[in-house]
Order: structure tokens, then C-alpha cells, then sequence
């Protein structure tokens, strides 16, 4: 039984292992378009004040995981079709059978419609090779524009003060973490980081960037203008969908998959940042990986189990204001109940009964998620 697993990620990298834990037999193919260097993703947006290079990054050199796993790594290789009938992968140098097929393809940066001579010079920092190229432009540079004031956009924002380089971040919602946190929750963060230095300009677009003298002056939906050395763009990844639809997989926001990480084909499989679990939630965080793969390694050596995500509460990387959301679903009905001081914000969102179904801990109240975590509902 051969199982072929398209991607290097954490998620391909982790049922990886998982495979060859549950079957120590089975025959495990790994094709990735880079070098397959097995790295923390999440760890690129608070590097650079730690001083890490790409190198000190990868936890373990490609070969040697392969060596390890005693996985086919086919390394710098696109796949650009998957043919269902023969089941079959193809690249522009060959083609590759598989039994199982696992699409653990990741997700690309959002890209947004800005105009000016200085709009393609816009940064994004999605994998190793984006950091190098972020790391060295930012040499010797003093203010960076961040575009998206997210997980993501704040953890960055929050790194580059650490690295001793002003951070001026927009957003079109008119708060920081408007999709995780309630308002004074958001409020909180805000003065937190702006304390350290960060420079809010929030409910606005950046509309035009102009290269001049070697800066950037971007002009944003509010006519207002600022000059930034560097602009980074952080507001948000899309499932990578095109090779599955490609193929006849269904896809919606990602790639649709059942309870077991199965698509539409029963060959193959699906998980991670591409994955749409249960026909509803896209999960770009490390711990639905880990469950996702465990799962889904029994599954594909015969053991049919189907994946449970329990509550799983995102710790947000941004030392001057410490953080922890577990934001409740599309579906829960309840109110936020919100105690704040100086010191912190604990806001917990609870329906009408009482249950606690989602939380968003600030500061001092960050200490409280192991004592609240036990108390929120799984995810499916």
C-alpha cells in the first residue's frame, strides 16, 4: 500500500510520522515544490527579534526526516495534476502511482488590489524563503508599513518593535483582531502595543503605494499619506484549492473533506491549511494538524477513525501583551461577559444557560487558560 502525500509542511510532515507510527511497513511517498526542510511555520512571524536566520529555523534537514521516517522524498518537484483514474501524480519530470493520496498543499497569501510603482514591492512571509528575502530587505530599515491587523499583522508588528524597528499597521476593520476578540479586548491590545511604539491606523485601506527615493509613501482610503521603508502585507491566507478542483475534488473555501479527512474521491485525503473539515471550518492553526493527522494515519492503515477536535485555544505571539482566543463558532448563540483593568482582559462568551463557549484572555488574565480550557465545547 503506497501513500502518497503531496506537501512538506508541518501537516504532511507530521502524519508522516504518523503513518510510520501506526504501520511501520507502509510505504510513504512525500513530494514537495521546495526542499522539504521541516520547520514551525507559526515561528516566522516572531523571528526576527530572536535573531533567527532561515537556517536556525529548520528543526531537521528534509534527508535526514526521510532518513528517519523512512519516507521517498521527492523534493523540489511541482505536482501539476492528479490523475484519478490511474491514480496516478504527474510533475514535468514524471509521473507517480499512488493507493491513498494526501493533499497537505498549505495556503497562499491574500494578495490585495493596490495601485502605484511601489505596489509590487509589497512583502509577504509565508515560508522560509520569504523570510530570507523579508530578513535581508529589512536591513538597515527603521519603520515597516503592516497591512492587516490579525493574528498575524500583530505578532509581526509586536516582533519588529522587539527588533528595534517601528511598525505602523492598517486595517479596514476599525479594530486589531476584530474577527477574534470583543471590543475592549481589541481596545486593550491596541494601547498595549502602542505603549511599545506601534502605530494604529485602523477602518482604512491602503489604497496607492508610490516608490520614491527609495521609501514607500502610501496613500490610504482616508487620503491620508505615511512613508514607510518597508511594506509588509499580512492580511491573511486562501486555502490552496486549484490542483483538487482541477482534478474533480470538491472544494468551497478548501478542499471539502468528511469526518475522516476524505474528499469526494475515496482515495484521497485532506488536511491542514487546504482542508475544509467537515464540509464547514478552514483551521490554519497547528493543533487541528495534529489531530487531523492522527486521525487520518489510522484511517489509511485501516482503521477507520474519525477526527475530533477538541477546544483548542490560540496563544497569539505578542510578549508586550500576552494573549490566548478561543473564539466561539459561527453557530454559537450567546454574549461576551467581559471583566477588564489595567492589568488584563478576561472575556468569556457564554450562552444563555451559562456554558462557556468561547474565551479571549488578555494580560494578567492570560494565566487563566489552563483553568478555562477544560470548560469549552470541542470544535466538531
Amino acid at each position: 500500500m503506497n501513500t502518497t502525500i503531496i506537501g512538506s509542511g508541518v501537516a504532511a510532515w507530521t502524519l508522516a510520522r504518523e503513518l510510520r507510527k501506526a504501520a511501520p511497513d507502509h510505504e510513504i511517498r512525500l513530494i514537495t515544490a521546495d526542499s522539504g526542510d521541516f520547520y514551525s511555520k507559526p515561528m516566522l512571524s516572531n523571528a526576527l527579534a530572536s535573531g533567527k536566520t532561515p537556517g536556525t529555523l529548520v528543526m531537521t534537514p528534509a534527508a535526514k526526516l526521510a532518513e528517519q521516517q523512512n519516507v521517498e522524498l521527492i523534493s523540489q518537484t511541482t505536482v501539476t495534476a492528479i490523475d484519478r483514474s490511474a491514480k496516478v501524480v504527474k510533475s514535468a519530470a514524471a509521473e507517480y502511482p499512488y493507493d491513498q493520496l494526501v493533499l497537505a498543499l498549505g495556503a497562499d497569501t491574500i494578495k490585495l488590489p493596490i495601485e502605484g510603482s511601489g505596489a509590487g514591492d509589497v512583502l509577504s512571509v509565508n515560508d522560509l524563503t520569504d523570510y530570507d528575502t523579508f530578513r535581508r530587505e529589512l536591513e538597515d530599515k527603521k519603520h515597516v508599513a503592516v497591512l492587516g491587523a490579525g493574528l498575524i499583522g500583530c505578532e509581526f508588528a509586536n516582533d519588529l518593535l522587539k527588533a528595534g524597528i517601528k511598525a505602523t499597521v492598517y486595517d479596514l476593520a476599525d479594530r486589531a483582531l476584530a474577527r477574534l476578540l470583543p471590543e475592549q479586548a481589541s481596545e486593550f491590545l491596541q494601547k498595549k502595543l502602542a505603549e511599545q511604539g506601534v502605530q494604529w491606523k485602523l477602518g482604512r485601506s491602503v489604497k496607492r503605494i508610490e516608490k520614491i527615493d527609495g521609501a514607500y509613501k502610501l496613500e490610504d482610503s482616508k487620503g491620508e499619506q505615511e512613508t514607510a521603508e518597508l511594506v509588509l502585507s499580512a492580511v491573511g491566507l486562501v486555502p490552496r484549492t486549484k490542483l483538487a478542483q482541477d482534478s474533480g475534488i470538491s472544494s468551497d473555501r478548501g478542499v471539502l473533506v468528511d469526518e475522516f479527512g476524505r474528499t469526494n474521491d475515496a482515495s484521497i485525503y485532506a488536511l491542514g491549511d487546504c482542508a475544509q473539515y467537515h464540509g464547514k471550518y478552514v483551521l490554519p492553526y497547528i493543533m487541528p494538524v495534529m489531530q487531523a493527522a492522527r486521525a487520518i494515519a489510522q484511517t489509511l492503515t485501516g482503521k477507520e477513525t474519525p477526527i475530533k477536535f477538541p477546544a483548542m485555544p490560540v496563544t497569539i505571539k505578542t510578549p508586550d501583551c500576552p494573549a490566548v482566543v478561543n473564539p466561539p463558532l459561527p453557530h454559537h448563540e450567546g454574549t461576551w461577559e467581559v471583566m477588564a483593568d489595567d492589568n488584563g482582559v478576561k472575556a468569556l462568551f457564554k450562552a444563555a444557560d451559562g456554558a462557556l463557549l468561547g474565551m479571549a484572555l488578555l494580560g494578567e488574565a492570560s494565566k487563566e487558560r489552563q483553568a478555562l480550557s477544560g470548560q469549552l465545547p470541542g470544535v466538531a
